[in-house]
């Protein structure tokens, strides 16, 4: 049956209100409900059987409501309410009322069925029940071409039976009857199950048996039906046929999606593996074949003549299984391993890659030479063993047919005696004995018909001693143990039969009350089991209010026991009156009950255990109680301290990174400062400490949670090792600083210019983020420049950079090609560009340009002359780095505003500063007394204008 799936479509629904409509009475009908009865139970069971159990009677089964649960479960594939274990009307109830419950949470409505019908074993509300959960779960969801239902499976049943000859579906009643119609549904889709060209229309109770034992044994679905109720009723029950019939649509639309699915993966796989299974096949086959080879040549060259006609035709039949069985299959797989070798070969020579190579004496050329050898053995081997045969068949055919029929015999009566001597009916139970009667009867007319052949052995035995063969005495002595063998069977046949008929009648005293007990002991040791399982039951919990609950639960279980008592006390009672019926009459049995596998021993010891569980439960509750308090009390104490130093902590990270940024003045100051952060983190060590030894305490206790606080005590390690670090590299930085402001000669003054252009193009250097629940540690760079930053910043203080100066400049400030620049090496390449150093080539270079390029043969002479313009020049030039520099420095302060005046630092007259872009400004200082200009670009798009006479 499908799943549920809610409320149907409109057309079902119209459908689902029509059958609640139909006529109930009819139901009364005495053949009706006979059928409904039997197909309703069969449904029911086919799906209980999933569950490992099942109904006898569906009016009585139903009444607790358990199994009705438990069916609805099984069907939908959905969990219900847990049901109520109590015996009283009431509970009973309550459990049908939750299955009705759910029926109609699935779009049903249920007319005129209650709960108290079901329970008091009405048998028309419960069929019209069973009825509503086949027609919701089996039939309501079939849908064929735009038709669902009924309608739908009718058309189903009409599109798969219309080839067929003498089949007219046309409704679910009469339709059915000549069993056609069920042999045409397993033929079309299992041919192999039923040879539908034989069936007789006229034998309608045969064709329906036929259809349902086949159903019942190759598609798992079974007998719903009475063949003579379908045929000898007039009409026959709708519901009963149409219930059947749903187990044939569901049957064959499941196998028919499965075996798409398998077809599919399997070509799937076949297309991945192909080349590296012709290897391993390659080698597989080639190994068995070598060996088969191997162990066949000597068994053909063996020419041993046997003495008995059976050996030698053993010895042919061997021959002819090899010749007919074992070579073809042989020979074929020596001509796929060439051709598997052939299509490797090509395959892998297509895709590019090396030619396989099989393993040593494995090759194509080793497999031929062994199977020449083959042939030759084989040569003569069959001519041999024919003329040896045609030597004993003389002698040997009369004594092949007696062994032959002895042996028939011998196989048939082994075992016989020993069976007929058991007695094993005087263990067994009154349906054990009955069904040793019937198997009884069965031998004794197998028997009967075993009379001949052991008067067709007598005589052949005869035969044999007239012809004088040498082999009489065995063949003698053989004969007259199956004639002695037989006289036995047949009084230990009747000595049984004796006996079975006797133990039948003694049985059937104490088989109603067995059933009895077993009615009643099922259903108590299921809830002692429950109860045991329920008070052993392991539970964890976290808090003071989940202990607590567990607590009620315990005490509503104990209050339950003294019914539960007053039930055991009866359940014993009825085996006891068993043992005393044995007692009275001395009966040599077992006093073990076949209805049930609980035993008055094992009633009494689960009884003794939830007695014993009880208190033991009690007291692991109450100790748990008193964890679970210790537990909050150390909770409350870890929240309190962590709320205080977790808010410390981020408040101290974010005072350093501020302080890094925004401290101004001399850098011993800024060491001061830093130094006296460090001492008062370094101090309140002792909080953390002291946290940490209340969270080995929590640790310890296996308290996992929290409520009153969300740090942790990894978050707040975390968060101190985060903040030790940061102090830590902000006073080294500074140290550095320190260090190289000293180290070259830098003021003051130069080295707050530095940082001031680094951290204007280095904007954000760093941000701390600690909270709660995440320490978020984020660096836009981290005191570190890219390399378009560092450009912006070198074409905003005057430099001229082309790709292969600005890659020497990037090869000093970044030579292991990281893609940042540090501040240190920031640091370290002002310092060389502001230093006042000339290299030799330089002056040479200089010396050039004053001399116009003409050679001078004097030094001396050169020196006279070019002293004057050389102090004049290196003066000059002095002066234009100066006034460029200044320039520059004036440019960054007024960028941050649009169309301030500035002064030209050459003319001394008034000019404008234009600012283009806020991320990346542009600077045009125009001069209005000068004709010309000089231009440079600013990040590719802003343009910087300078006096040309200020070059």
């Amino acid at each position: 049956a499908g799943s549920a799936t809610g409320t149907g479509s409109s057309g079902q629904d119209e459908y689902m209100t029509q059958e609640e409509e139909w006529d109930r009475d009819l139901l009364l009908d005495p053949a009706w409900e006979k059928q409904q009865r039997k197909t309703f139970t069969a449904w029911c069971n086919s799906h209980l059987r999933k569950a490992g159990t099942q109904i006898e009677n569906i009016e009585e089964d139903f009444r607790n409501g358990l199994k009705l649960m438990l069916l609805l479960e099984v069907i939908s594939g959905e969990r219900l309410p847990k049901p109520d274990r109590g015996k009283m009307r009431f509970h009973k109830i309550a459990n049908v009322n939750k299955a009705l419950d759910y029926i109609a949470s699935k779009g049903v409505k249920l007319v005129s069925i209650g709960a108290e019908e079901i329970v008091d074993g009405n048998v028309k509300m419960t069929l019209g029940m069973i009825w509503t959960i086949i027609l919701r779960f089996a039939i309501q969801d079939i849908s064929v071409e735009e038709t669902s239902a009924k309608e739908g499976l009718l058309l189903w049943c009409q599109r798969k039976t219309a080839p067929y000859r003498n089949v007219n579906i046309q409704n679910f009643h009469l339709s059915w009857k000549d069993g056609l119609g069920l042999c045409a549904l397993i033929h079309r889709h299992r041919p192999d199950l039923i040879d539908y060209s034989k069936l007789n229309k006229d034998d309608p109770i045969g064709n329906i048996n036929l259809a349902m034992e086949i159903a019942e044994k190759h598609l798992d679905i079974p007998k719903m039906l009475d063949a003579e109720d379908v045929v000898n009723t007039a009409r026959p029950d709708e519901r009963t046929i149409m219930t059947y019939v749903s187990c044939y649509y569901h049957a064959f639309a499941g196998a028919q999606k499965a075996e798409t699915a398998a077809n599919r993966i399997c070509k799937v796989l076949a297309v991945n593996q192909e080349n590296e299974r012709l290897m391993e096949e390659y080698e597989r086959l080639a190994s068995e074949l070598l060996e088969w080879i191997r162990r066949t040549i000597p068994w053909l060259e063996n020419r041993t003549p046997e003495k008995t006609m059976q050996a030698m035709q053993k010895k042919l039949e061997d021959f002819r299984d090899y010749r007919r069985k074992h070579k073809p299959p042989k020979v074929q797989e020596k001509c796929q391993l060439e051709i598997n070798f052939n299509t490797l070969q090509t395959k892998l020579r297509i895709s590019n890659r090396p030619a396989f190579m099989p393993s040593e004496g494995k090759m194509v050329s080793d497999i031929a030479g062994a199977w020449q050898r083959l042939e030759q053995a084989e040569k003569g081997y069959e001519e041999w063993l024919l003329n040896e045969i045609r030597r004993l068949e003389r002698l040997e055919h009369l004594a092949e047919k007696f062994r032959q029929k002895a042996s028939t015999h011998e196989q048939w009566a082994y075992g016989k005696e020993q069976i007929l001597l058991q007695k094993d009916y005087e263990s067994a139970s009154l349906t054990e004995v009955r069904a040793m009667l019937r198997k009884h009867e069965a031998f004794e007319s197998d028997l009967a018909a075993h009379q001949d052949r052991v008067e067709q052995i007598a005589a052949i035995a005869q035969e044999l001693n007239e012809l004088d063969y040498h082999d009489a005495a065995s063949v003698n002595d053989r004969c007259q143990k199956i004639c002695d063998q037989w006289d036995s069977l047949g009084t230990l046949t009747q000595k049984r039969r004796e006996a079975l008929e006797r133990t039948e009648k003694l049985l059937e005293t104490i088989d109603q009350l067995h059933l009895e007990f077993a009615k009643r002991a099922a259903p108590f040791n299921n809830w002692m089991e429950g109860a045991m399982e329920d008070l052993q039951d392991m539970f964890i919990v976290h808090s003071i209010e989940e202990i607590q609950s567990l607590i009620s639960a315990h005490d509503q279980f104990k209050a339950t026991l003294p019914e539960a008592d007053g039930e055991r006390q009866a359940i014993l009672s009825i085996q006891n009156e068993v043992e005393k019926v044995i007692q009275s009459y001395n009966m040599r049995i077992s006093a073990t009950n076949p209805y049930s596998t609980v035993t008055v021993d094992e009633i009494r010891s689960k009884w003794e255990k939830v007695k014993q569980l009880v208190p033991q439960r009690d007291q692991s509750l109450q100790e748990e109680l008193a964890r679970q308090h210790a537990n909050e009390r150390l909770r409350r104490q870890f929240a309190a301290q962590a709320n205080v130093i977790g808010p410390w902590i981020q408040t101290k990270m974010e005072e350093i990174a501020r302080s890094s940024i925004e401290m101004t003045g001399p850098l011993e100051d800024q060491m001061n400062q830093l130094k006296q952060y460090e001492h008062n983190i370094i101090n309140y060590k002792h909080n953390i400490d002291k946290l940490e030894g209340d969270h080995q305490l929590i640790q310890e206790a296996l308290v996992f949670d929290n409520k009153h606080t969300n740090y942790t005590m990894e978050h707040i390690r975390v968060g101190w090792e985060l903040l030790l670090t940061t102090i830590a590299r902000t006073i080294n930085e500074v140290e550095t600083q320190i260090l190289t402001r000293d180290a070259k000669g830098i003021t003051q003054e130069q080295m707050n210019d530095f940082r001031a252009s680094f951290n204007h193009f280095d904007r954000v250097q760093y941000s701390c983020f600690f909270s709660a629940s995440n320490i978020y540690s984020s660096q836009k760079q981290n005191g570190l420049m890219d390399h378009d930053d560092f450009r912006a910043c070198l074409i905003s203080m005057g430099y001229d950079l082309g790709e292969a100066e600005f890659a020497r400049i990037m090869s000093l400030v970044d030579p292991n090609g990281q893609g940042t620049v540090t501040f240190q090496s920031f640091i370290d390449f002002m310092t060389r560009e502001t230093a006042d150093t000339d290299t030799a080539e330089q002056v040479i270079a200089s010396f050039r340009i004053l001399a116009s390029d003409k050679v001078s043969h004097r030094a001396a002479a050169i020196r006279i002359k070019l002293l004057s313009h050389l102090a004049l020049l290196v003066t000059s030039l002095l002066v234009i780095v100066k006034l460029c520099l200044q320039f520059v420095r004036l440019q960054r302060k007024t960028l941050k505003q649009t169309g301030t005046p500035c002064i030209c630092p050459v003319t001394a007259k008034g000019a404008v500063v234009h600012c283009r872009d806020t991320d990346y400004p542009g600077i045009s200082c125009i001069c209005s007394s000068l004709p010309m200009a000089a231009q440079c670009l600013v990040a590719n798009t802003h343009r910087v204008t300078y006096p040309e006479t200020a070059f």
